[in-house]
């Protein structure tokens, strides 16, 4: 197995990285995933004005951010099933974290993810689609609405525009909004940065109407 040894300027470097290993023991029947998170980030903002000042109710918005390794990096691999699990087993945990900094109950969701520059934008798509929906839904006592997504290849430090929405009622043009997220070391080449956020509240004083123009 081909370790990654991250070296000094001016010294060699062996690339890959065994970001899945397969341990003895057993869950729910499956060798279980062992996921390499160099860290997680969590963000927490309470709005009570506009930009313009205006006082508006307070929302509480929140996300959480996991940087894990990506295993495969600079691989053209066409089984993405391992980041299918990345995703269901961060969206379980972060979720929970997430609900519980809420000042209120959790009415808008959404998720997002960078990849760093040695894998491909369809290496996101793998962490958030087939199986983090679920574990949120659950988390979020819902989720009847797709659950709004964004994913792009990045390099350090490059922001991701995670978009919120109703986790109910997805033509609910109040909850629509955006979070710009981004971790200053991350994500590296080999790295992907998975992003779940949550609100309580709408955008700071909506008022473009509440559903499709049906003239």
């Amino acid at each position: 197995m081909i370790k990654r040894s991250r070296q000094g300027v001016g010294e060699s470097t062996v690339d890959c990285v065994p970001v899945f290993q397969k341990p003895t023991h057993l869950w729910c029947g499956k060798e279980s995933l062992i996921m390499d998170i160099r860290k997680t980030v969590f963000t927490k903002e309470i709005i009570e004005a506009d930009e313009m000042g205006k006082p508006c109710d307070p929302t509480t918005r929140v996300a959480a951010i996991a940087i894990v390794q990506n295993p495969f990096a600079g691989i053209d691999q066409e089984d993405l099933s391992q980041l299918f699990d990345v995703g269901s087993k961060l969206g379980q945990s972060l979720a929970e974290e997430l609900v519980k900094m809420l000042e209120g109950p959790p009415i808008c969701y959404g998720k997002a993810a960078l990849v760093g520059s040695s894998g491909a934008m369809e290496h996101g798509a793998a962490v958030l689609h087939p199986k983090l929906g679920k574990p949120v839904r659950q988390a979020v006592v819902g989720g009847k609405a797709l659950m709004p997504s964004n994913h792009k290849v990045g390099g350090v430090g490059s922001s991701i525009d995670l978009p919120p929405g109703h986790k109910d009622e997805p033509w609910s043009f109040d909850h629509i909004d955006t979070m710009t997220l981004w971790v200053p070391d991350a994500p590296r080449a080999d790295e992907i940065v998975l992003c779940i956020g949550m609100s309580d509240g709408t955008r700071a004083l909506p008022r473009v109407g509440k559903g499709p123009n049906q003239s």
